[in-house]
């Protein structure tokens, strides 16, 4: 006996024959796990090479339908789908799979071609959804509705949390809306907690979306702004949930009083904008989690002109992050669905800027480059666009220190040169006062020594003005790196005098960076044998705390290659090596891989192996190449030298 596309266990329990010698054969969308004595049989797309015998045999075509032909993809391995596919072909032998690929790859209307006589990709999934748009669950009418808000983002993948406050329900009422899409094949769960469609879903769950409109009804936004108001909104995975202070609640409940586009949810409001909401909320909690209470902090955090009303409000009602490790791990979950909401609303939310400011540091910090240079231009764009100032600057300042990270000191400096002019006229000083410590520092390493020392003294009087002993501390460390030209051994005390406030006010990245900085001047005094354990300390003190610095970390590693590599200790610097261009290789940095394979070079140099080192060079100097570090000088010379040559000396 077959039972087809049982909707549940209930609804065939009855059916089934109690006999040993009896078999039933049933299929479903949902696995029926409640089914008792079952052998389950989930069924996955196809392999390539199966769609592809699946069209052949059905096609009756043999031209080139192989398992990479394109379209094994567009019909996503499925097949009922590769079925309606091969059928195209077998009726129109004009119709060439080139062709029908071009058709299915070059329209929005890709399930339009995925029909043919009775057989249908779209009503397919449209019984699957129609079953729970019209049940008397909640969860089966939460799921309905999920897939339709699913359609009107499109994001990579999905969890509980943002699909709660696109719904307007708690994050326990999204887990099972999403459960039941997974139940009924409507959705995947990539990862515990992660969720995204199929492709042929994705179309699917954007023609619904399309037909349903994107607009929040009044009710579904009165829902969100109230539970977030009660503090029942979703929180951020791993956060812990809490009631909001009454002040919060209040201001929470008035978000949509406003008559501006920059209200509180209310009718009219677009699902893209209302994610946007949500992630610049909780990127606001991610940052002062990453981010120690400081003049720094707070300027980032500081209200600017283009700022919608319900900001406020939506931070005050979010929870906070337990460490900064969650913070991490959750903008490690939510950056591929933050970066593909900017890249699509750049022009038409003025939450774009506030989600970039807050992610900001932790992709400097974490050394995510590509992701750091879309949200930094979309802010500027947008700030720009909105005419707020403060916000400009400090999507400036993001680009500039972006492109530090890249190597492109020059192109860094005329960025923050623009960020600068606008604090000046604005007259933020905490902000001009930081700003002027970074230009310092890339006149220094741009080698125009006297104006880095003017801009640097100028730092330092306003860090004393201001009271900002951070601010104070790396000025130091930037005197320090200036002084190192001429005198390492008053650059060290400029190191210690940085290091000592650093270890008063208990600031990691200040502490890690004098050791670092003392390691380097050693190196320069030629005592590898000093500067080996300050830049061990420098790692020890960055490994023992949930802060994250990917530029200080790369330094001091390349520092402690050069320092082993002095001492004579070749094979612990190839380890130490190796290990840096594994680190930067994770985060698609070729400027710090162009440095790591320059000393890999010379470590292979001292091992005798001239051909490896001078591949090495070769490779170092295409990653390099474009860059302002003086390295690429070098690596030229190293590379005119031939085996029988004298190398000129390496740094």
């Amino acid at each position: 006996m077959v039972l087809d596309d049982a909707a549940n266990a209930a609804q065939i329990r009855q059916l089934l024959p109690g006999g040993p010698e009896c078999a039933v054969i049933v299929t479903s969308r949902s696995p029926l796990t409640a089914l008792d004595g079952a052998r389950r049989f989930p069924l996955a797309p196809l392999s390539e090479e199966e769609s592809a015998q699946l069209l052949r045999a059905v096609s009756g075509r043999g031209d080139g339908l192989d398992g990479a032909h394109r379209l094994v993809e567009l019909a996503g391995r499925l097949p009922l789908a590769l079925r309606i596919v091969a059928a195209r072909l077998a009726a129109r032998r004009a119709l060439t799979p080139d062709d029908l690929a071009g058709q299915l790859a070059a329209t929005d209307g890709r399930l339009h071609h995925l029909e043919y006589d009775d057989l249908s990709v779209r009503r397919s999934l449209a019984v699957a959804h129609d079953a729970l748009s019209a049940s008397d669950r909640e969860a089966d009418r939460d799921a309905a509705l999920a897939l339709c808000r699913i359609g009107a983002l499109d994001l990579p993948e999905y969890g509980a949390p943002l699909l709660a406050r696109l719904t307007g329900t708690d994050e326990r009422r999204a887990e099972a809306a999403l459960d039941r899409l997974v139940d009924v094949a409507l959705l995947e769960e990539t990862a515990f907690g992660r969720y995204a469609p199929h492709d042929l879903v994705r179309d699917f769950a954007r023609e619904i979306a399309g037909t349903a409109g994107t607009a929040v009804t009044a009710g579904t936004a009165a829902s969100v702004t109230d539970s977030y108001a009660r503090g029942t909104g979703p929180a951020a995975p791993g956060a812990p949930g809490s009631a909001v202070s009454a002040d919060s609640a209040d201001s929470a409940a008035s978000a949509g009083s406003t008559g501006s586009t920059d209200a509180g949810p209310g009718e009219g409001d677009a699902v893209p904008d209302l994610a946007l909401r949500w992630y610049a909320a909780t990127a606001a909690r991610s940052y002062q989690a990453i981010v120690e209470p400081s003049a720094v902090r707070s300027d980032r955090l500081r209200t600017t002109p283009s700022e919608p009303d319900a900001h406020a409000a939506d931070v005050a009602a979010a929870a906070d992050f337990g460490s900064a490790d969650e913070a991490h791990a959750w903008i490690g979950l939510e950056l591929a669905n933050a970066v593909a909401l900017v890249e699509r609303y750049a022009q038409a939310s003025a939450y774009v800027p506030l989600l970039a400011r807050y992610l900001a540091v932790s992709l400097q910090r974490g050394g995510r480059l590509g992701e750091l240079e879309v949200l930094g231009e979309a802010a500027l764009g947008a700030a720009r666009r909105l005419g707020d100032e403060p916000a400009e600057a400090f999507a400036l300042l993001d680009l500039a220190g972006l492109h530090f990270l890249k190597g492109r000191a020059n192109d860094s400096l005329a960025l923050l040169d623009r960020a600068l002019e606008i604090w000046r006229r604005l007259d933020f000083l905490s902000c001009l006062c930081r700003g002027l410590g970074n230009r310092g520092l890339l006149l220094e390493g741009l080698g125009r020594y006297e104006e880095s020392g003017e801009t640097l003294r100028q730092c330092l009087e306003y860090a004393r003005v201001l009271n900002d002993p951070h601010s104070e501390a790396i000025t130091y460390s930037n005197l320090g790196n200036l002084y190192e030209h001429t005198d390492p051994r008053a650059a060290i005390e400029q190191h210690r005098r940085s290091l000592e406030i650093g270890e008063a006010i208990g600031d990691v990245v200040v502490r890690h960076s004098a050791h670092c900085n003392i390691g380097y001047a050693h190196l320069t005094l030629g005592e590898p044998d000093a500067a080996v354990p300050h830049f061990e300390e420098s790692l020890r003190i960055l490994g023992g705390h949930d802060n994250r610095h990917w530029q200080g970390e790369r330094q001091t590693r390349l520092g402690l290659v050069r320092a082993l590599r002095g001492q004579g200790d070749v094979a612990r610097a190839a380890r130490e090596c190796d290990k840096l261009l594994t680190l930067a290789g994770r985060r698609s940095d070729r400027y710090s891989e162009g440095l790591a394979r320059h000393q890999r070079g010379l470590l292979r140099l001292a091992a005798g192996d001239t051909d490896e080192a001078l591949r090495q060079w070769k490779s170092a100097l295409d990653a390099l190449d474009g860059t302002d570090t003086p390295v690429v000088a070098e690596l030229r010379e190293l590379l005119i030298w031939r085996r029988h040559s004298t190398p000129p000396p390496p740094s």
